[in-house]
């Protein structure tokens, strides 16, 4: 079930940014580790504090691809 809630909430999307509480639902951890990974992310790709990560940048550092089927 949480596969398949985890393809539909991704499908839905239409914004290309990530947030704490997204990162919360796919990893299953507490919101507050979901920001923790993000500040470890705008270190990583060297990002100031007011700069967003995008979903492709987590996936890509996470080792994650997207399949949407229809």
């Amino acid at each position: 079930m949480f596969k398949v809630y985890l393809k539909y909430k991704l499908s839905l999307m239409k914004r290309q940014v990530i947030y704490a509480k997204d990162i919360q639902i796919i990893t299953g951890k507490s919101e507050r580790y979901g920001r923790i990974l993000i500040q470890k992310m705008k270190t990583h790709f060297n990002k100031e504090y007011h700069q967003v990560i995008s979903i492709e940048e987590f996936l890509s550092i996470h080792g994650l691809k997207i399949r949407i089927s229809h």
